[in-house]
């Protein structure tokens, strides 16, 4: 296919590794937190590890919007369906996610509750639209760039009158999270999850652009490089990572320059800063209590709220014991760290999150066959 072969290009990729590791230092390693799981898979998938030299170390970050949600979000979900006898709109990667008592939305549903996967917030405006005598609720979620849909949908719900429809918001912000990653005690005290740069995300920043990641640079002296999430994407972003790093350098490089601008996209920004604004705080899987980190509907869309309508209190839930998913969201430990990766805890019968989700750190691990860690991330750890 043209635009995604050339990108995948083996030789290509082969000697961007040979460019990388001649340019590498022996007397230094270079710890690079993809803060994305569409670049986890990318690097697991292609096998990226395996063509780097052992000075380049990549760390997980919490860039997955199913992986961070907290189980107690998910409690809130499924009590909408079942208590309140809603219509509960899903994108499908939350049916499978674990809530309290080992139940998911789709353990609910098959008890009866009316929950359905949906492919947009189009098709959930279209079912309120067919059962006006039902209430539905559209559960979002995501980082920035599914935000703008679920702003459209609200608007033309508005626009329409449609008094059954609402929506519960869960969309969290990319720079809160990395400015809470740099600020954790790991990184800055401890010096338990050693950071030098980061892959910055490519979906998220075509609307947000690359301009907010400005901040990271001067701050906290941390690069930034904006990656696509091809193979050759990610492998030029590691070469120009590893040229600022080596440099001395703590800038902004926007490597997928095909799609990214400085400014992102106005227009979307514009519409969700009509529709959202800041919470004061929100929980996420791993890493706490976040503030100003996600969105809330505004007051001139409250009528649409379904936190307002069904009078939803959020209960915190403490993750399950056995599972390190919210260690491996923080870049604290690998997906092989946890002692039920692969046995327990598996796609199939997934304890985390990070093992359900498609941008998933522990399912990225576990389909391409990464069940023991590389010597010299072991030797690391």
């Amino acid at each position: 296919m043209k635009y995604v072969d050339e990108f995948r290009d083996g030789k290509v990729a082969r000697n961007l590794a040979k460019t990388i590791a001649a340019e590498v230092r022996s007397d230094r390693r270079y710890h690079l937190m993809e803060f994305c799981g569409g670049h986890t898979h990318a690097i697991s998938r292609y096998g990226l590890r395996d063509l780097l030299p052992a000075e380049v170390r990549f760390i997980h970050g919490p860039g997955c919007p199913v992986c961070v949600l907290p189980i107690g979000r998910m409690d809130s979900a499924i009590e909408l369906a079942r208590d309140h006898g809603v219509i509960l709109c899903s994108y499908g990667d939350t049916m499978r996610v674990p809530a309290s008592g080992r139940t998911s939305l789709l353990r609910a549903k098959a008890e009866g509750a009316d929950i359905r996967m949906v492919y947009s917030s189009a098709d959930a405006l279209k079912i309120a639209r067919e059962n006006p005598e039902r209430e539905v609720v559209f559960f979002a979620i995501g980082f920035e760039t599914t935000t703008p849909p679920t702003a459209v949908a609200l608007r033309q719900a508005r626009a329409e009158g449609l008094k059954n429809f609402s929506v519960f918001a869960n969309h969290v912000l990319t720079p809160s999270a990395i400015q809470n990653i740099l600020e954790s005690p790991e990184v800055r005290e401890l010096g338990t999850v050693p950071l030098d740069g980061f892959i910055g995300p490519s979906h998220v920043s075509t609307i947000i652009g690359s301009r907010p990641y400005e901040f990271f640079a001067e701050e906290f002296q941390k690069p930034v490089v904006i990656a696509g999430f091809e193979p050759l994407d990610v492998l030029q972003s590691v070469l120009m990572l590893v040229r600022q790093l080596n440099d001395g350098r703590a800038e902004v490089e926007n490597q997928f320059s095909r799609a990214v601008t400085r400014e992102g996209n106005l227009k979307a920004q514009a519409l969700v800063a009509e529709v959202f604004e800041l919470r004061d705080r929100f929980e996420w899987r791993g890493l706490g209590e976040v503030p100003y980190s996600a969105l809330r509907i505004r007051d001139a869309y409250r009528d649409f709220d379904a936190e307002v309508r069904f009078d939803l209190p959020y209960r915190s839930v403490p993750d399950h014991k056995a599972c390190e998913c919210g260690a491996i969201l923080r870049g604290v430990k690998q997906p092989q760290d946890c002692k039920v990766f692969g046995t327990v805890c598996t796609p199939d019968n997934p304890l985390g999150s990070c093992m359900v989700s498609a941008e998933g750190a522990c399912a990225a691990y576990y389909t391409y066959g990464q069940f023991t860690k590389s010597p010299a991330v072991a030797q690391a750890s």
